[in-house]
């Protein structure tokens, strides 16, 4: 294969859908369009970590935005990414064009434009009396999940504007048409 110099940044649950909260992990058929897309058309990927992973493990329980958004997680989200900035950079000052970032709606950590957010959600849910009215206050909010904000200010402050998009995992055939017109190539199958 030629190379291209040609490459995607993707959220690490695209390529591992094990790293999702357990129930959560409903990519199915669309990772394998978006995987099989990339390489027929010679992209490099680089996978993120899993930020969420990385700090409460396999077993955790599903969060909202407002649960991430301290400076304990913010600090993680900035760690974990540093090698991955450094190698952002690294290409680019080589001649290789990061063409996007794929995220993942609704993801507190992973959204680009929407994530799950409730000023209710946290705290033990045995016993409470409160329990529906923290499941009711759930919704999803036009704004960044924390790991992306983190991403984003990274990036800023070293210059580098990276095209990011949500992939959308409800609306396989919208996502992938969003994802190939930014990318300029041809239509998938």
């Amino acid at each position: 294969m030629k190379r291209t110099k040609n490459i995607v940044i993707l959220s690490h649950c695209i390529l591992n859908v094990n790293s999702k909260v357990e129930g959560l992990c409903e990519f199915g058929n669309i990772s394998n369009r978006l995987i099989k897309y990339l390489m027929d058309n010679d992209y490099g990927i680089i996978q993120l970590p899993c930020p969420e992973l990385t700090m409460y493990g396999i077993k955790r329980w599903g969060h909202v935005k407002e649960q991430f958004d301290n400076p304990y997680y913010r600090k993680h989200c900035r760690k974990l990414f540093e090698p991955i900035l450094e190698q952002i950079e690294d290409y680019i000052n080589n001649g290789y064009k990061i063409e996007t970032l794929i995220a993942v709606k609704g993801s507190p950590s992973c959204g680009r434009n929407l994530t799950c957010s409730s000023p209710e959600w946290g705290g033990e849910f045995m016993g409470k009396e409160d329990i529906e009215k923290k499941l009711n206050d759930l919704k999803t909010i036009n704004k960044p999940g924390v790991f992306m904000e983190e991403i984003e200010q990274m990036l800023i402050e070293k210059n580098i504007n990276i095209n990011i998009i949500d992939m959308d995992e409800e609306n396989e055939d919208i996502t992938m048409k969003n994802i190939t017109e930014l990318l300029g190539k041809m239509e998938i199958k």
